[in-house]
């Protein structure tokens, strides 16, 4: 399925049973919409599933320039939920996903049943007040340099699809090798030559230095009025969201630590997860 978005023709998966409760899945950054398949497949008798592609990345359209900027990203969302009437919609979204979808629970709380985020409030505090500290020349000095050199860099090529997996295999090593098959060959393209590249847009790595700042960020977290579970695996980058503060801008935020979880927790934990996920649907 497609829909457009400021030009953009968006692509999603649509898993049917159109009479259900509406459940979207967002994916994050250079990631693409069935890396939420067997989540979907868990929960698509009791909902009905929309997974989007992001812009830039799996089958939607990329942007002609290079800037791909936050709110960009939640008006994609809020013209997939107005086009596909999902309104009031739960959510689950992964990181990038998340801090998309927390956006948008916040600006516009009467359209979220429920939401989980999965390390979806973006860098940690130390991380962003050290970004911040910056003088505005620096970070658009860094942000054109990094720019450039993406401007010169080409999609990597694989000879082979197996090439691919055990990149994605390298990239995190606690998927199963049937995981890291699947996310690949849903993940890459052909090109002309018989070579492998990855569908995204290189451009997606690149967080331009304007937008909302991070005190704005928390002001729209504490308009979410809907249920909200923020989960985090313990071997992952990221901080608690307690013990760091962000928590305190939500207004009743369940905080989960998955054990034995990386960054992408519902990879490394898919059966904990999905129950988890289950538990926090239905009550």
């Amino acid at each position: 399925h497609n829909y457009f978005s400021q030009r953009l023709k968006l692509h999603y998966v649509d898993w049917g049973n159109p009479m259900a409760p509406p459940l979207l899945l967002v994916h994050g950054g250079r990631d693409h919409c069935r890396s939420w398949d067997w989540v979907a497949e868990s929960l698509c008798d009791r909902y009905h599933i929309i997974a989007p592609d992001l812009r830039g990345h799996g089958d939607s359209q990329w942007l002609v320039g290079g800037s791909y900027v936050l709110p960009d990203y939640v008006y994609d969302i809020t013209q997939l939920v107005h086009q596909a009437n999902l309104a009031p919609v739960s959510i689950i979204s992964h990181s990038l996903g998340g801090m998309i979808c927390l956006q948008y629970a916040g600006l516009f709380p009467d359209n979220v049943r429920q939401i989980v985020a999965i390390e979806g409030l973006g860098m940690p505090p130390n991380k962003v007040e050290e970004e911040e500290r910056k003088a505005i020349d620096m970070r658009l000095a860094g942000w054109v340099d990094y720019l450039r050199k993406l401007s010169g860099r080409r999609a990597h090529k694989y000879k082979t699809i197996e090439d691919a997996v055990k990149r994605m295999q390298e990239a995190n090593k606690r998927l199963t090798p049937d995981q890291a098959h699947h996310l690949t060959i849903h993940g890459i393209d052909q090109n002309e030559d018989g070579t492998y590249s990855w569908k995204f847009d290189n451009y997606v790595r690149v967080f331009p230095p304007y937008g909302l700042s991070e005190k704005e960020r928390q002001s729209l977290w504490a308009r979410i009025s809907c249920p909200t579970l923020l989960i985090r695996g313990t071997e992952s980058w990221d901080t608690n969201p307690k013990e760091d503060g962000r928590a305190s801008h939500f207004h009743a935020a369940k905080i989960i630590d998955m054990s034995g979880a990386g960054h992408w927790v519902h990879h490394d934990r898919l059966q904990e997860f999905v129950t988890l996920v289950e538990d926090f649907l239905t009550c």
